[in-house]
């Protein structure tokens, strides 16, 4: 691999990373909060042998993925493959008593400082090479176990205890089929947890268990295409890639089509880590300010626990404690120029006559109307009471794209102050569509995401307004949050 390419690699990894410990120690990062009790929420495959009563995961995880190769290539064509996941590792602490014994404890200060016992992990990632684009693989990987004793002393020398590290031996299969899919080679690749003995109980499937696990893949000769915006001719292909708790998305620099990761949450192609993070903070799309701003609430003895938790916690806090005014200013809010990609357009003038009132009074532009105004698509005229389908673009999110096909009554058209077009709907067969639609509560598309249905298409009738009194005694049913 170049330098070029593995610092490529490098920058991947800081984003595959914040997948690799989402739900790894949760604010307020102390072992005595309720929800870092439940923590590894995503990418864990369990034990295939585990207990009805052990509540563990599933044990596999599969992506389907789409190359473009061309034909006689300078180089052969084939895709570098790694596994990354964490592996559990309890940390024991244990008090010496006069005999010499050792004894398992929750806690023992040392020093004047707390050592607690709790859950670690292990960052492992597993390099199964070039995979080639013809055929199908099937390697099985192991992660050794181990046991580590660190000696305890107080501040003459003497020892008063220790700290025990252990973890459970782990075993991993990967494999692999390239199938050619008219001008495309469509990649499938699986992984599942192959631990072999019989697992009892919650906390013992959790250590046999493969946490955080995503896929990392390099293209040589090869470029790999987006599955969330396939280009013309490439759409078929795409969707005949299958996924099974992993979706793949592509990674580095915009432009780029050499690496996927391969993820256990649906991310956008070519996420990045905003430059103003100064740190991980365990929560994926996490909002940096509030969350350190609240820790800089904390009491110095919650900051004392946190830092005895885990030692990305006292990092947490040390750099939340050390950071200046400047430092959090730059957390606060920032207009991006320059960069064509992420730069922020200058705010639009408004595409009426406001009559010199502010763009964004209401009373700016007094002929608008959303429940008279309509929007014209394929040649029919949609406007409040119509019917839909609705047809998500590929730029939806992951709800909408739950909405693809079901029909929708249309309860407002709305404009933007940038001449965008916004079509307010509650889907017909919702039971709870005619409480949405009396609390303003309301999905919003493109108009190019829907389709007009013919009067008299099937779908609710429009409901009648809720009773005054109603309204009066239910004073939230006349919001419109």
């Amino acid at each position: 691999m170049t330098r070029a390419a593995a610092a490529e690699l490098d920058r991947v990894r800081a984003v595959a990373d914040a997948v690799l410990y989402e739900g790894y120690l949760l604010y307020p990062y102390r072992a005595s909060a309720h929800k870092n009790r439940s923590r590894w929420q995503f990418g864990v495959l369990g034990p295939p042998h585990a207990t009805a009563a052990s509540f563990a995961e599933e044990p596999g995880m599969a992506m389907g993925c789409l190359l473009s190769v061309p034909p006689g290539g300078p180089v052969p064509a084939e895709v570098t493959l790694r596994l990354r996941f964490l592996q559990h590792q309890v940390r024991e602490v244990r008090r010496r008593t006069g005999d010499g014994a050792e004894h398992a404890v929750p806690e023992l200060v040392v020093a004047g400082t707390s050592v607690l016992s709790w859950d670690e992990a292990v960052e492992r990632e597993i390099d199964l090479g070039p995979v080639p684009l013809t055929g199908a693989t099937d390697r099985l990987r192991t992660v050794a176990g181990g046991e580590e004793t660190e000696p305890l002393t107080d501040a003459g020398g003497v020892r008063v205890g220790s700290v025990v590290r252990r973890r459970e031996p782990l075993a991993a299969r990967v494999r692999t089929d390239a199938v050619r899919d008219g001008a495309f080679v469509r990649l499938t690749v699986s992984v599942e947890n192959e631990h072999a003995g019989a697992v009892a109980g919650k906390e013992a499937a959790l250590r046999v268990s493969l946490i955080g696990a995503h896929l990392l893949l390099q293209a040589r000769g090869a470029g790999f295409v987006s599955l969330r915006e396939p280009p013309d001719g490439a759409a078929d292909a795409a969707a005949r890639c299958a996924h099974h708790r992993c979706w793949p998305v592509l990674a580095g620099p915009e432009g780029a089509t050499d690496t996927v990761l391969g993820a256990p949450i649906i991310l956008y192609d070519h996420p990045e880590i905003a430059e103003q993070s100064a740190g991980d903070l365990f929560d994926s799309t996490e909002i940096d300010e509030i969350l350190t701003l609240r820790v800089m609430t904390m009491t110095e003895r919650e900051k004392a626990e946190a830092r005895a938790t885990d030692p990305r916690a006292r990092e947490i806090v040390d750099r939340c404690d050390a950071m200046t005014p400047g430092e959090l200013q730059r957390l606060h809010g920032l207009l991006r120029t320059g960069d064509a990609r992420n730069a922020a357009p200058a705010p639009a003038a408004a595409s009426f006559d406001t009559g010199g009132a502010p763009w964004w009074d209401p009373a700016a532009d007094a002929a608008v109307s959303p429940e008279s105004d309509g929007v014209v698509i394929d040649g029919v005229r949609v406007a409040q009471g119509s019917l839909v389908r609705v047809r998500p673009a590929r730029r939806a999110d992951a709800q909408d794209l739950f909405f693809d096909g079901q029909v929708a009554r249309v309860t407002a058209v709305l404009s933007d102050v940038d001449g965008g077009v916004h079509v307010a709907l509650v889907l017909v067969d919702d039971p709870a569509a005619d409480l949405h639609d009396w609390y303003g509560r309301y999905f919003y598309f493109a108009p190019d995401e829907l389709e007009p249905l013919p009067e008299g298409g099937s779908g609710r009738p429009v409901p009648d307004p809720p009773p005054a009194e109603f309204r009066k005694e239910n004073p939230s049913c006349a919001s419109s949050d």
